[in-house]
């Protein structure tokens, strides 16, 4: 009998096995999630089992409360903090966590990232942000569901919204990410690795180099998401 959730499942599987591909991750060190608002619940790799021993079987459904409704199998360690973002960003569809080696490599220097290049400007027009480390009180609490404060409290701060800031770097920890879709989050996932290599690679080469300028800022974002944009097939 074909379960309600068949269709985030199966998402989730394909958004899962993405991540090796595309160099995301190593062994099982990440998870992508998939989420129906209209349901009120989440498709989420399991914990600790290795990609090629996926199936869409294997996914486990949640609700955004973090309790379980559906598997046989625990659901991934970071549940709690996808649950935090699915029941505060009801637009969010998808959610990524990797720790990815240069993204992860900017998270654990605690630093934003700065927008030094047109590909970061095509994606945002502010640095990809850092999460300052959590108080020592809330790691020895619920620590996956304060990660999930961690960064919607690091937004409001900052007055960043999630719709168009797709992307984080959890100060000590590692990149979260995503977007309407389960696709989106892993297309999001790839380009904050992408652009943090290169953000890396451009401070090995010129310590000073200066942010990009705003007119190329405002250029190369507007091509692609402007009122007027012209990038692609329409």
């Amino acid at each position: 009998m074909s379960s309600q959730y068949e269709e985030i499942k199966q998402e989730a599987y394909r958004q899962n096995m993405q991540l090796p591909q595309l160099g995301l991750v190593l062994f099982t060190f990440g998870n992508a999630s998939v989420a129906d608002h209209r349901l009120g619940v989440f498709a989420i790799k399991p914990s600790g089992v290795a990609y090629v021993d996926l199936t869409p079987e294997k996914m486990v459904i949640v609700d955004f409360d973090g309790k379980g409704v559906e598997g046989n199998l625990r659901p991934s360690s970071d549940t709690k903090t996808h649950a935090v973002l699915y029941k505060h960003w009801p637009t969010v569809g998808g959610i990524v966590h990797t720790h990815s080696t240069y993204a992860t490599a900017w998270a654990q220097s605690l630093r934003d990232i700065p927008i030094y290049g047109t590909t970061h400007a095509d994606h945002l027009t502010i640095d990809i942000p850092c999460a300052p480390p959590m108080a020592d009180e809330k790691i020895s609490g619920n620590y996956e569901y304060e990660t999930g404060f961690q960064i919607l409290n690091h937004f409001e701060a900052n007055n960043l919204n999630p719709e168009e800031v797709e992307m984080i770097l959890v100060g000590n920890h590692a990149p979260f990410t995503w977007g309407k879709t389960g696709e989106k989050a892993v297309y999001n996932s790839a380009v904050l690795e992408y652009v943090a290599k290169m953000a890396t690679l451009t401070e090995q080469i010129n310590l000073k180099a200066p942010r990009l300028k705003d007119a190329l800022i405002k250029k190369h974002f507007e091509r692609k998401h402007g009122p007027d944009s012209y990038y692609g097939q329409s």
